[in-house]
């Protein structure tokens, strides 16, 4: 296949992708309750439930949207395939910090305390990783991949202690964020995570190119005129955002920034013009589509979303490594 061909292939796909996603977020809304009897929800006495149904497909979407855009730029920046928002200990940080703020009994304040604390202790997590990982002026991919894992495991043996002394009370609120869930308890934090998610994105299209550019190493990008150490710090703090945005809202959910991207760079290809508005659109319809599928596949038992994506994203994942792994960086 010559290398113009393949382009338009890409192109095709990423057509296809923008075109399809919005469908599939709108089919998740109908799967749980009445998705035999779509009209069902449109009933004027089932307002309620489709009131919180589009919540938290909305939510679903902005979740799935940041974890995806997140995984991107971990993987491109990291020059690591392996790379995704947890890896580089966010997760445990907001993990920790909500803990310590269940069992101080922040949540006594209010329901927004939470989801801040976790947006709090991503965004500390990402601060640490980094200054750890700097040596003199730069800041070499496999040193913030280690250092992410030392901080995530410390992180997690704190998370761990505090589970193994809370109360019946923490331990279900802790238990909640470990499992991931969609389920709004405030539209004022959702809609404030809404215009964060939405700025870091507009942000991000600035940078599709520097990153290409950052694929290729830092000596390469200095040749080109590229600041890597720049660009390295104004990504990842978007990516923190993203990440931190979403953990705030929604708990720990796995393995959505790790097969997204992968996924879609397998069918757009490695240039993140094309592939970050794919893996935007994708994660969106993907998490989306998974809620849904948790709430109808066990009815009336419901599957934590973050259950869900582990259960399909692992074995996806070892699919799409077996089956592209030669092309997925060429």
């Amino acid at each position: 296949m010559t290398l113009e061909k393949s382009i338009q292939n890409r192109r095709r796909w990423l057509w296809l992708i923008l075109i399809s996603a919005p469908g599939v977020i709108v089919l998740s809304i109908f799967l749980g309750v009445g998705w035999n009897e779509p009209g069902f929800l449109f009933n004027p006495a089932q307002r309620g439930i489709l009131e919180v149904r589009l919540w938290r497909v909305f939510l679903g979407v902005l979740v799935g949207a940041s974890l995806s855009a997140g995984g991107v730029i971990l993987q491109a920046v990291l020059r690591n395939p392996l790379a995704d928002p947890y890896v580089l200990g966010l997760s445990s940080g907001a993990g920790l910090s909500a803990a310590l703020c269940i069992v101080g009994g922040g949540l006594a304040l209010g329901a927004l305390v939470l989801p801040m604390a976790g947006f709090v202790g991503a965004l500390v997590s990402l601060a640490a990783v980094y200054r750890l990982a700097r040596v003199g002026r730069t800041t070499a991919p496999h040193t913030l991949v280690l250092a992410g894992v030392v901080w995530g495991s410390l992180c997690g043996s704190l998370l761990m202690f505090i589970v193994s002394q809370s109360s019946a009370e923490g331990l279900h609120a802790i238990m909640w964020w470990f499992l991931g869930d969609l389920q709004v308890f405030d539209a004022g934090m959702v809609r404030i995570m809404a215009v964060l998610i939405a700025a870091s994105f507009a942000a991000l299209a600035f940078f599709a190119r520097d990153l290409n550019v950052i694929l290729l190493g830092d000596e390469m990008a200095g040749h080109v005129g590229l600041h890597p150490e720049r660009v390295k710090i104004a990504v990842l703090s978007l990516a923190a955002v993203l990440t931190a945005s979403a953990v705030s809202v929604s708990g720990l959910i796995g393995f959505v920034g790790l097969v997204v991207p992968h996924a879609m760079r397998a069918l757009v290809g490695p240039d993140h013009r094309r592939l970050l508005p794919a893996s935007v659109a994708a994660g969106a319809a993907f998490l989306a589509l998974a809620d849904g599928l948790g709430r109808l596949l066990f009815f009336p038992i419901e599957i934590p979303v973050g259950i869900f994506t582990s259960l399909i994203g692992g074995p996806f994942f070892l699919f799409l490594l077996r089956g592209r792994r030669k092309e997925m960086w060429s």
